[in-house]
């Protein structure tokens, strides 16, 4: 009796308040588990609205500052960490060396030092570290790995992903809005966005738990989808026409792993076409394919020499009742218009629950570098004129006997 309604929720401090940041807050000031009582952007006015958007849910004002060490020391219990790419790491380390738990948002490293950094710091401190790839928690790759996990799709030996996203008016409009990929599309050519579409795929196949990236072979188009967009937009030419851009349009990758599976990545963010991850999931009895929602087994239902391609699409609904984690299965509209679908709903609550509980995280410190460092080796391969190019093991060895953790419990499926 008389305990502050605010004294069992964990208290959240963000550093970074632009797009994700804010995106993110949607879905923390709903749950009634936490609470945001620190808030840090390098603009003030960024840190302002933010800060009244959590007066205005009924909560006490948060701390603002625009020092993320200020946050940092502020008594937060979590720290979410939604700068643009190349602070991440920074506010991370300064987080653990503290003792409070980071989550970190997804992107790529150009730096394998920075990814040691973070493993050092991890096995030095043991502070609890979440890595926020919401992709591991969307409904199709909960499916198709409910499916593998199952053993409908037999011996996995290929895996595809993409991230197809036309972003040349977010990355244009960086002039204005500060955003960190016109910065990343002038001074580098890379795989630079790997996370979304590689996460999924490196919790399928068991990287880092029995398993682990060998080597990577990446190559670039040519750079001509911003120039020409730049051409055409008013507001952009007369400021950004003369600039040079370095990324490719297109930038694909093969990833071999240790157990003998192959990886192609996809990135496609310059040239006009629809929003697409494209996850793909081959094994010796079936096939898992996102764009078309198709699983395609080798059980007679579809003649493989003569049914057209089209009349598998869709075929996934038939495992959805089985093999569908309960919570896509119960998933509400509301929790659904949070974000990305739902996803970034989901991640939050369970990592919450993990922190409160005191359990592993269940996207570690050894997934995120792993899956962050194709940026930096990628940049490498193209510079070498596509040469294969060795990931650290940044396990040292210990992938051989540590068991990586799920996001999610998957059914288990008995079958007839």
């Amino acid at each position: 009796e008389g305990i502050d309604k605010m004294e069992n929720k964990l208290k959240i401090g963000f550093v970074g308040l632009g797009q994700r940041g804010n995106g993110l807050m949607t879905n923390v000031l709903v749950n009634d588990e936490v609470v945001i009582t620190a808030l840090c952007d390098i603009y003030e006015d960024r840190v302002d609205k933010a800060a009244a958007r959590v007066t205005e849910n009924g909560d006490p004002e948060p701390f603002k500052t625009t020092d993320y060490k200020a946050l940092v020391d502020s008594g937060v219990d979590v720290v979410i960490v939604s700068t643009g790419w190349s602070n991440h790491v920074l506010v991370a380390l300064y987080a653990m060396e503290k003792g409070v738990t980071i989550a970190m948002e997804v992107g790529g490293t150009h730096s394998i030092e920075d990814c040691w950094k973070l493993v050092d710091c991890y096995e030095r401190t043991k502070t609890p570290f979440m890595f926020l790839e919401n992709c591991c928690y969307n409904k199709d790759e909960a499916l198709a790995t409910s499916l593998v996990r199952n053993g409908v799709l037999g011996n996995i030996s290929f895996c595809q992903g993409y991230y197809c996203h036309y972003l040349c008016d977010e990355i244009a409009g960086g002039i204005d809005t500060h955003h960190y990929r016109l910065k990343e599309y002038t001074e580098h050519n890379c795989e630079n966005y790997p996370t979304h579409e590689l996460g999924p795929i490196a919790k399928i196949l068991n990287i880092n738990g029995g398993n682990r990236f060998v080597s990577l072979v990446s190559m670039a188009s040519k750079a001509q989808g911003l120039k020409e967009f730049i051409a055409r937009i008013d507001k952009y030419r007369d400021r950004l026409g003369d600039r040079t851009f370095n990324q490719g349009d297109v930038v694909t990758t093969m990833i071999k792993c240790e157990n003998g599976e192959t990886i192609f990545l996809k990135l496609d963010t310059t040239l006009p076409r629809l929003y697409e991850r494209g996850m793909t999931v081959s094994g010796t009895k079936g096939f898992y394919c996102q764009t078309t929602n198709a699983v395609i087994l080798d059980d007679g239902k579809f003649n493989h020499e003569t049914d057209e391609y089209r009349k598998g699409f869709d075929s996934a609904n038939d495992f959805i009742a089985d093999y569908q984690v309960e919570e896509w299965k119960n998933i509400t509209p509301e929790e659904i218009e949070r974000g990305h679908g739902g996803m970034d709903y989901i991640m939050l609550r369970r990592f919450f629950r993990a922190v409160r509980d005191g359990k592993p995280m269940p996207i570690d410190v050894y997934d995120a570098v792993s899956w962050m460092c194709v940026t930096a080796l990628s940049e490498q391969s193209i510079a070498l004129g596509s040469r294969h190019v060795e990931f650290p093991d940044f396990t040292r060895g210990q992938y051989k006997t540590r068991k990586t953790a799920d996001v999610f419990e998957y059914p288990i499926v008995k079958k007839a």
